[in-house]
């Protein structure tokens, strides 16, 4: 009975509890409620809690009731009908707020980025200038006129603009995506060459030379890129020709697209394609997905994967390789990170993984094997920017490979390449 007795009153207890808690927190949300700063966090809540734009908006033509001047409220109003896709009330709001407070920093990068979004790049650029007048070194400002820049195909400026908030604030993940986009189209004209040297402990005699020789021009519809390769491999001389493109789609997407052909295809594949899709993912993260083709004496399909995440200074990246084939399946798989010291050509990284890449050109012959290599690499690469226009790099690379079955050979590549921008 005692026992009883004693189970009865903790649960009696306990069902106050709960009972008091419940009316504390059903206080607690009608006062929310009765209050602008309430009604504001209610709006907040259901728009980003439950995915409800229409009652925030309720929630915040109420608060405006209470507070018609409450300028982050009217901000906020007007993100909710930019997201709706009601532009027009979003316009006015965005125009009230700014009525309110002439001065007020996010009121013009909120106005900014839904004109931006809806492709009104003039109007936009006006707005995010007229913010900059009020504050001048705002990054958060700079780097939404230099994607507007970006947008109209002003290269040249939005680098200047990303590279200026990059002096102040390196760890700006943001600017930092957007400066590796615009390095190839801030600049109409470059050239290049390039020479890699590769030696094998046991399973060539004699060591690899590849040089190659590229020419950039930037076009309104994007960079296009003619290369020449020669390489001498397995005691022999090659030449190859090839093509690369990197039209823009839109302010989410780009792609990649390559052709290249070679009249000797011991020393190169006689024929190489490849297309790749980027997306620019929200919290400075990028998408790529392809396909990769090389011809040798008879067609290789390979379909790429790779996933990036800018963070402060770091790039941070994940890329993958698959090979179907009629017997297996071949991977090749590679982790690697970048810690950038100044601007997008101004970095040194490090990376590790398995398999022969296609996009390694240098090395890429290697894949016209009939046995499936068992290959684990380390590489290093450095680049840096010397008096704006001239650009240098250099990688080396560690490669292990079992060349035949259980036998397995050291390859070590050492590369340097010099870019001139004009």
């Amino acid at each position: 009975m005692k026992t009883l007795n004693k189970s009865f009153i903790r649960l009696l207890i306990m069902s106050l509890c709960a009972i008091f808690c419940m009316y504390a927190n059903y206080s607690e949300a009608q006062e929310d409620t009765l209050t602008s700063d309430g009604l504001f966090k209610a709006a907040r809540q259901a728009a980003f809690d439950e995915n409800n734009y229409p009652k925030a908006k309720e929630y915040c033509h109420k608060a405006l009731e209470k507070s018609p001047d409450y300028t982050d409220i009217i901000i906020f109003l007007g993100r909710l009908y930019t997201w709706s896709k009601q532009y027009d009330s979003a316009r006015i709001t965005f125009q009230k707020a700014l009525g309110v407070q002439p001065d007020y920093e996010d009121a013009y990068a909120a106005y900014t980025d839904m004109e931006y979004w809806t492709d009104h790049y003039s109007d936009a650029l006006k707005i995010v200038d007229t913010g900059l007048n009020y504050h001048p070194a705002s990054n958060n400002l700079l780097l939404k006129k230099a994607k507007v820049l970006n947008a109209m195909r002003q290269y040249k400026e939005a680098a200047n603009i990303v590279n200026d908030i990059l002096k102040t604030d390196k760890n700006n993940a943001d600017a930092r995506l957007l400066a590796v986009r615009l390095k190839d189209n801030a600049a109409l004209n470059k050239i290049g060459i390039s020479y890699d040297y590769v030696y094998f402990d046991k399973q060539f005699n004699d060591p690899w030379h590849f040089v190659s020789l590229d020419y950039t021009r930037q076009t309104k519809f994007g960079s296009i890129i003619p290369r020449v390769n020669y390489a001498n491999r397995f005691g022999k001389n090659g030449l190859q020709y090839e093509v690369d493109a990197y039209p823009h789609i839109s302010k989410l997407f780009y792609a990649y697209a390559n052709v290249g052909y070679s009249d000797n295809a011991v020393v190169f594949p006689r024929w190489r394609a490849g297309f790749s899709l980027y997306t620019n993912l929200p919290k400075s993260f990028e998408l790529e997905t392809g396909w990769r083709y090389l011809y040798f004496s008879s067609p290789t399909n390979m379909f790429t994967g790779y996933l990036g995440k800018y963070y402060k200074n770091y790039l941070f990246g994940f890329k993958t390789y698959i090979t179907p084939g009629s017997n297996s399946t071949s991977e090749s798989y590679n982790a690697f990170m970048r810690y950038y010291f100044g601007g997008a050509d101004d970095f040194f990284g490090f990376g590790i993984g398995t398999g022969i890449s296609p996009d390694e050109s240098s090395l890429s012959q290697q894949l016209n094997n009939p046995y499936k290599l068992k290959t684990y690499k380390a590489a290093a690469e450095f680049r840096h920017v010397i008096k704006t226009f001239n650009i240098i790099g250099f990688t080396a690379s560690w490669i292990n490979q079992e060349y035949q079955p259980k036998t397995t050979g050291n390859q070590f590549q050492v590369g340097v390449k010099y870019q001139r921008r004009f």
